[in-house]
């Protein structure tokens, strides 16, 4: 496939039916050569880093780099459909903006408001953005065995990390009018955390007819304020890592 830059048939006799997606390359490689065995690297055709392994358990499954946004995701997705893969979970970071929801900990997206122009493309505004309810479950249930604090709801899933999340913290302090005050009405609509691909995959899921999951560490805690939070930023990363992992081996 033009970018993901390997096809059917690289993929051996043991052909996976599920990819763990990470936005960043880095990710992608620590998953493979830290929870999979008998590691193969595919690709690494324009950052778009991917790996076939085993889980403990045998299982094999692939470890895929989306890059960063839905556009990039949504080129990703439609090609490693094209090759085979039938089940999808999103390995990513968020920003909680409730204040329940601590940075360290992982949101579990079982729909996303979707603010994507890449979706739009994909299926009309008004189509549900919906997690495969099975594969939620899996990643609920594997968070209460590893007992990681875990929070499962609504995401807002968003095109842009500075103006569409309404920081001013950035280039730009001058956010459009739609845009101010959007956190506090998501806050209001009972939605957890912004990120930037889970409601494009959610619709493509819909429309491809996959299963499709999102699992993201908390790195910011919106509600008292715009900053990562780096101390906490690599145990939540493993925490969302492990989560999908041990739903992967049991879904």
């Amino acid at each position: 496939m033009y970018h993901i830059g390997f096809g059917r048939e690289d993929l051996g006799s043991q052909m996976p039916v599920m990819a763990l997606l990470s936005g960043d390359p880095d990710r992608a490689r620590l998953i493979a050569q830290t929870y999979l065995q008998d590691v193969v690297g595919l690709s690494e055709n324009r950052g778009l880093n991917s790996y076939l392994g085993k889980l403990p358990n045998g299982r094999v499954v692939l470890s895929a780099t989306t890059g960063m946004g839905a556009p990039s995701l949504s080129i990703v997705v439609n090609e490693l459909v094209q090759v085979g893969i039938r089940q999808m979970i999103r390995v990513g970071t968020c920003g909680s903006i409730q204040a329940e929801v601590p940075a360290g900990s992982i949101v579990i997206s079982r729909a996303a408001l979707c603010r994507q122009g890449a979706a739009n493309d994909i299926a009309p505004v008004e189509y549900p953005a919906a997690a495969d309810p099975f594969l939620t479950v899996a990643l609920i249930q594997a968070a209460r065995e590893l007992n990681i604090e875990h929070y499962a709801g609504i995401t807002a899933s968003v095109d842009t990390f500075y103006e569409g999340q309404e920081r001013t913290d950035s280039a730009n302090p001058h956010l459009l009018r739609r845009l101010q005050g959007i956190t506090e009405e998501y806050r209001r609509l009972n939605i957890l955390n912004y990120e930037m691909e889970c409601g494009t995959l959610f619709k493509m899921a819909g429309v491809y007819n996959f299963a499709a999951g999102c699992v993201c560490g908390v790195v910011a805690q919106r509600a008292g304020g715009e900053q990562i939070v780096l101390e906490l930023k690599d145990n939540a990363v493993e925490n969302a890592i492990k989560v999908a992992v041990r739903a992967a081996e049991c879904f």
